[in-house]
């Protein structure tokens, strides 16, 4: 355990940020397995997609290389 006061609070604030960014990932894979189980006609779902996917790159969580990677998947099933 942390004994300075700023090592506590950064700990407290590690503490935190984890369960967010926990919740974000959660979201953004869990928007996937939606998207892919019923993609045909859901043009506003993909734009949902994309949305949560530039979220989670805006917030640190996946690369920009992964999402343009998930987005492009995505768009493949939107398009078969």
């Amino acid at each position: 355990m942390p004994i300075i006061k700023s090592a506590k609070k950064k700990l407290k604030q590690d503490r935190k940020k984890e369960i967010l960014n926990k919740k974000y990932i959660s979201k953004y894979k869990q928007a996937i397995k939606d998207f892919s189980k019923k993609p045909k006609g859901k043009t506003n779902s993909l734009k949902n997609l994309y949305s949560i996917i530039d979220k989670a790159v805006k917030k640190r969580l996946i690369k920009k290389e992964k999402a343009a990677r998930l987005k492009s998947r995505a768009a493949k099933l939107v398009n078969k």
